[in-house]
């Protein structure tokens, strides 16, 4: 299968080699020098040399609608997977069939996730806290975090969109949002244009009240979260791939590669269980833009 990839920085890069081990053939829409595959200057150059059967979208974030637009101007009709956020903020409906395009929240493939997926089935929810943090300048050990996407809020940085696999796992598993209200900001010594903590209380379909911190600046890595639903109490540690079930833990073996090649062994079956769906990546946006106006307004944010 031929893919395009739009972008060979560090999450193209991921891509393009896990889409080589599996025997597909990959072009890249790339300035970048050292990328080792064919490339073109344009989408339009790659569509007009190529034919595709999986597009992904990789660039900077905020690149991504301008990107997709270009994409769908071709003719390109087939299946586009977009690297999450799904775009910088929320824009007006796009003016194309969505079914075939879907956000890179690769989280949702991460097997201690799917498991607190199916033991949720069914559940009254009463309450759940999410968590994510990592101390930016060691993210990337050998690139000054100063020049990164992330720490630029015009680039798209930030941890309300950087780490919003929480947010849409929040609205993935409670099915939408229906109230959010927030505080955040560029709060560290962090040389950073972009807000380095947001916390939020988000009230949800399924559960009354669902907090999620975000943060980067906490010394080593820290994901996981806490539900409490009927007759269950789940603590889930994603760094040390353990669920806690009522007192009993269970384990989960990854690796870095895990959730990735799950995700896009789902783009490229027929099957397509777990992909973020465009309206879903479009709903984590426009989350976002609520909790950045329920922040600086001091105020409770409703869904439209």
């Amino acid at each position: 299968m031929n893919v395009l990839i739009v972008g060979y920085g560090s999450i193209g890069t991921r891509h393009a080699r896990l889409l080589e081990e599996k025997g597909h053939k990959v072009i890249c829409v790339t300035g970048n020098p050292d990328c080792p595959f064919p490339t073109s200057s344009s989408i339009a150059d790659a569509v007009d040399a190529y034919s595709f059967e999986l597009a992904i979208i990789a660039n900077a974030t905020v690149n991504h609608h301008d990107s997709l637009k270009e994409l769908l101007a071709t003719g390109y009709a087939k299946r586009i997977l977009i690297e999450k956020p799904l775009f910088e903020k929320a824009y007006d409906a796009l003016n194309a069939d969505t079914n075939d395009i879907f956000v890179a929240y690769n989280l949702r493939f991460h097997p201690l996730i799917q498991r607190t997926f199916d033991l949720l089935k069914g559940k009254r929810l009463n309450s759940a806290r999410f968590h994510v943090g990592q101390y930016l300048p060691d993210w990337r050990p050998d690139t000054d975090y100063r020049n990164c996407y992330s720490a630029h809020k015009e680039q798209g940085g930030g941890v309300l969109r950087d780490l919003s696999h929480e947010l849409d796992l929040v609205l993935w598993m409670f099915e939408g949002w229906t109230s959010v209200t927030a505080t955040g900001g560029q709060f560290s010594d962090l040389e950073i244009s972009s807000d380095d903590v947001f916390s939020l209380l988000v009230k949800t379909k399924r559960c009354p009240a669902v907090t999620i911190n975000l943060d980067y600046l906490n010394y080593g890595v820290r994901r996981g979260f806490n539900i409490i639903a009927e007759g269950m109490s789940l603590n889930g540690d994603l760094v040390a791939g353990a669920l806690d079930i009522n007192g009993e833990v269970e384990k989960f073996v990854t690796d870095r590669d895990t959730t990735y090649t799950a995700q896009l062994e789902a783009l490229t079956c027929p099957s397509h269980s777990h992909l973020c769906t465009y309206a879903q990546g479009d709903e984590v946006i426009r989350l976002i833009d609520a909790a950045e106006t329920a922040a600086n307004d001091l105020i409770w944010v409703k869904a439209s």
